[in-house]
């Protein structure tokens, strides 16, 4: 069961939505404070920018990919329908990102339908966030990262069962990520450098979250396998894209 799979499938669908640069646009200005839970970019992307009015970050769930229509969302970028065909494991992420990303970046089908939203922007942020969690030595090195920062408390509340996540400070998201990464994502995807940065502090714990579903590192292993298939895919469909 994929680790991943229900918020990539999310992610790439509301990337692909057309009328996410309409809901979630990109280069808005926005307020720059720590957040908990869902954010205001990836609570956005995941909610569909459709929260009702009390909408609580904690009623958001960690779930298994179960039905979040990965065939769809495969069928919709290549025009065909693959339904019952595909599966939906970690293996076929990689392809789902790059399908996203490459056909933004090649003037395809996910460029006209949904260039410029805060999906696209995520989409482009998830390789970032999980080639940083693999340099720096996997699942378990990464958080020993996080917390020799001093992010301890953020970090438990990641792994935590019980309650919404502490984001990072977008302000020092450069002490994860260099600054180069984040003005070339800014360029590509239209956004300003600050949405970037909260993208970041948003994303890293929420990826964090639904990795560590028993709220410990029992399944590490799976974790780092899946996203080097992810990476892997990836790096192979952005590269026949070119």
């Amino acid at each position: 069961m994929s680790l991943l799979g229900n918020l990539v499938s999310q992610v790439a669908r509301s990337a692909m939505d057309p009328e996410d640069a309409q809901r979630n646009p990109v280069n808005q200005r926005i307020n720059p404070r720590r957040t908990g839970g869902l954010g205001d970019i990836l609570g956005g992307v995941l909610g569909g920018g459709n929260q009702p009015s009390g909408y609580n970050p904690q009623q958001y769930e960690r779930r298994a990919d179960n039905g979040f229509g990965l065939d769809d969302i495969i069928g919709g970028l290549t025009g065909a329908n693959q339904r019952g065909g595909m599966s939906s494991g970690a293996g076929g992420l990689g392809d789902i990102l790059g399908s996203v990303l490459g056909g933004q970046a090649t003037g395809g089908r996910t460029s006209r339908s949904g260039f410029g939203g805060k999906g696209m922007l995520i989409a482009a942020l998830m390789p970032m966030v999980l080639s940083w969690i693999k340099r720096n030595g996997g699942l378990s090195g990464a958080l020993s990262k996080i917390t020799g920062m001093g992010y301890d408390n953020q970090a438990r509340s990641w792994m935590s069962n019980q309650e919404a996540n502490d984001n990072l400070d977008p302000n020092e998201i450069t002490r994860l990520f260099d600054e180069s990464e984040i003005q070339q994502v800014a360029a590509h995807t239209g956004a300003n450098e600050m949405e970037v940065r909260q993208g970041l502090a948003e994303l890293l714990p929420e990826v964090m979250n639904q990795l560590t579903p028993n709220g410990n590192l029992d399944n590490e292993p799976e974790a780092n396998e899946e996203i080097d298939q992810i990476m892997n895919q990836l790096s192979s469909r952005l590269g026949t894209l070119k």
